[in-house]
């Protein structure tokens, strides 16, 4: 039950977004008014260099966050994994290695009236207990799917972005993460959907030795029933 019609609570948002833009004006004036004439140049050129801004409109803001938070094809897509699965897992450490195996379980649910995903991941990772949990989603304003991703074995999160390509029903997405030498690389994930109760995620990152790009993991999703 809502205390305020959605109407209501919309342009109640609204206000309070003009409200904290007009307190950022106000900051922003103050340390021009404070700062020295150095910071002032520095910021004209920084302001000159930006693509030039789109005036907003109250119409704009309606339409536009109409189309952010409305549920599509793409969405309805990502919800048919909602469910629990059992994952057959291969790991490789580095090219030409062994690979390691083991099992994982991962429960799906959709969020938020259907926009996200949530996904809790269990299993064991080189025989210590593992957790994960990621966030997947279709952004309707950038036109992109993206994933989040944070477990129990780092202390950091990655964002991954990319597309979908329904002929090949697959799912690519990628990201730049910092490896264990602090260098960046590219990590690249590709999630195949094998039937309604079969999915195949793939794993491809740096050789730990050479930097190129090589398969680090593989899991074959089943769904229980």
């Amino acid at each position: 039950m809502y205390l305020f019609s959605p109407k209501k609570l919309i342009m109640k948002r609204l206000l309070l977004i003009a409200f904290a833009g007009t307190l950022v004006l106000a900051s922003c004036s103050d340390s021009k008014k404070e700062g020295d004439t150095k910071v002032a140049s520095d910021t004209k050129t920084t302001s000159e260099s930006k693509e030039a801004w789109i005036p907003v409109d109250s119409a704009m803001i309606m339409q536009k966050w109409q189309e952010a938070m409305t549920v599509g094809e793409q969405h309805k897509m990502l919800a048919k994994m909602a469910g629990t699965w059992s994952g057959d897992v291969t790991m490789w450490m580095g090219e030409g290695l062994p690979p390691t195996k083991s099992t994982s379980t991962s429960v799906t649910k959709t969020i938020y009236n259907g926009l996200y995903q949530q996904s809790t991941h269990t299993g064991d990772m080189m025989g210590m207990p593992f957790e994960g949990m990621s966030i997947t989603g279709y952004d309707n304003l950038k036109k992109e799917y993206f994933s989040t991703w944070m477990d129990n074995m780092g202390s950091g999160f990655m964002v991954a972005t990319g597309q979908y390509d329904s002929v090949a029903k697959k799912l690519t997405l990628s990201c730049t993460t910092t490896c264990m030498n602090g260098q960046e690389a590219t990590m690249r994930e590709v999630f195949t959907i094998v039937d309604d109760n079969t999915h195949v995620m793939e794993m491809y990152g740096p050789d730990p030795q050479t930097g190129k790009e090589y398969k680090t993991m593989e899991i074959k999703y089943t769904r229980n029933k």
